[in-house]
């Protein structure tokens, strides 16, 4: 199966979200189908804030070191796209598209005077509109996900924006919708429901079983920088440890720093 063809698979495709090249041979190892990149964890690498703090071409070099090493397909977390207007957020996604990345993230909200905010939903979709039809058009095969942020700003009217978005974005061209931070199984089988796309939800502590977002009507599962966040706290815990024990022990004995 190509990438799309995966979303439509008897089983909702699980995306293991990766930030280095070690971590996307880990996922590859592991077994999964494909692979995306979590724009917060990638940042947190490079020593950046996320919110598209880091340059693009930092991005572009750890993505093409990622592809290097595995076989699997990859989706690329493009935040607002690294760009200011249409022409240069396609042609980074071109580039993306000429090193084999399959697809791509395109969120429609962004920082504004150190707040994120939504985007005006007619802006935004005639934004997308622009960058699919200019992908298109030179036959670019990249899954482009659209991610709306309603749940994760907490609307007051999340579901109905979302409906709304949704309508709007498959209208632009997009070819799947991602809602973070949606839980409510109702409400997560409404959105599948009324939106014909693909949909992506993300990892949450109250996001129900990976069989009930199947039943739901759930495409694609997504990590976040969960998967990162966690190792790093692992990470954090053993060097107090090796600092408070003034040993190696516990790198072998799983020991913390009490």
């Amino acid at each position: 199966m190509n990438f799309a063809e995966l979303h439509s698979q008897h089983e909702p495709l699980l995306i293991a979200n990766v930030w280095d090249a070690a971590s996307a041979v880990a996922v590859q190892k592991a077994g999964y189908q494909a692979l995306g990149t979590s724009s917060a964890a990638i940042a947190a690498t490079l020593g950046y804030e996320d919110d598209q703090r880091m340059p693009f071409e930092e991005l572009f070099y750890l993505v093409t070191r990622i592809r290097k090493v595995i076989t699997l397909p990859l989706s690329v977390d493009m935040e607002a796209g690294y760009g200011d207007s249409v022409e240069e957020i396609t042609t980074n996604l071109k580039r993306l598209a000429h090193i084999g990345v399959s697809g791509v993230n395109l969120e429609d909200s962004r920082i504004i005077n150190h707040v994120r905010q939504l985007d005006d939903a007619s802006e935004f979709s005639s934004t997308l509109r622009a960058i699919c039809s200019g992908l298109k058009s030179e036959n670019y095969d990249l899954f482009v996900n659209v991610r709306t942020d309603t749940y994760l700003l907490a609307h007051e009217n999340a579901l109905q924006e979302t409906l709304i978005r949704g309508q709007l974005y498959k209208a632009a061209g997009a070819d799947g919708l991602f809602v973070p931070c949606v839980t409510s199984e109702k409400e997560i089988t409404l959105i599948a429901d009324s939106i014909d796309l693909p949909l992506n939800v993300m990892c949450m502590p109250n996001l129900p079983p990976f069989s009930r977002l199947k039943l739901a009507g759930v495409s694609r599962i997504s990590m976040g920088n969960f998967v990162h966040s966690a190792l790093q706290s692992k990470l954090d815990d053993v060097m107090k440890a090796i600092r408070c024990h003034q040993t190696f022990e516990g790198l072998f004995a799983n020991e913390n720093c009490r």
